[in-house]
């Protein structure tokens, strides 16, 4: 994606290509499944206690009403003004930070110097080349706090018509993240929660790695990594 401004407002990125239009339909597909159906391979990453979360491409804010219902101090980022707008709305009872911003750069949320604990992109990556996924992945950990987690999932299968979207393996991922400092400590697969035909993910967990500063006490609340 590319997050540079025009006239001081994010210009909008390449990946987010066709969401727009469909922003409503979007918006009905996303909110028709749970957040503990799509995420049911990873809930044990996520923080038990209240947190500071930072859900980048947010969608309809179902994920980010969800965790914020369970009090976390969530912020969204979602750079569709579209998907914005109806979100915001749709999940108007919930004490949710909505931000247009978008990664590699994430310059606004950059600009303030935040931190989180938990990091999450639900169906983001792969709409990113290979040249920003070394900089988004760069710009996550400099987001992270040292205790912190990225939750990531990646789309596998035929690319919908008017999308921009990249063939990005776990392997791949996981290789790029121990670059910057993270260690891949949960990988899954899954069905797509939608059903839809030749469609399917990889759920992968990071953490930094073994040996930054304030990681030692955590690092037994994660399950192995599986090597496939």
């Amino acid at each position: 994606m590319n997050s540079e401004t025009v006239g001081g407002r994010l210009r909008a990125p390449a990946g987010t290509a066709g969401y727009g239009a469909a922003a409503e339909a979007l918006v009905e597909q996303y909110e028709s499944v749970t957040f503990a159906e799509v995420h049911r391979e990873v809930l044990h990453l996520f923080p038990s206690r209240s947190s500071s979360v930072l859900d980048i491409g947010a969608g309809s804010g179902r994920d980010a009403a969800a965790l914020a219902l369970q009090g976390h101090r969530v912020v969204a980022a979602e750079p569709t003004t579209e998907l914005r707008s109806l979100g915001q709305r749709l999940h108007a009872d919930q004490e949710i930070e909505w931000v247009d911003d978008a990664l590699p750069e994430l310059p606004v949320l950059s600009a303030r110097r935040r931190r989180f604990d938990l990091i999450l992109l639900t169906a983001v990556w792969m709409h990113l080349d290979e040249r920003q996924r070394a900089s988004a992945m760069a710009r996550l950990v400099g987001l992270l706090d040292p205790a912190g987690r990225v939750i990531l999932s990646l789309r596998h299968g035929p690319v919908p018509a008017g999308r921009r979207m990249f063939p990005v393996s776990a392997r791949e991922t996981t290789d790029l993240a121990a670059r910057c400092g993270l260690d891949a400590v949960h990988v899954a697969e899954r069905e797509d929660p939608h059903g839809r035909p030749g469609v399917a993910w990889t759920y992968l967990g990071f953490q930094r790695a073994a040996g930054d500063t304030g990681m030692a006490a955590t690092r037994t609340a994660w399950t192995p990594v599986d090597e496939r």
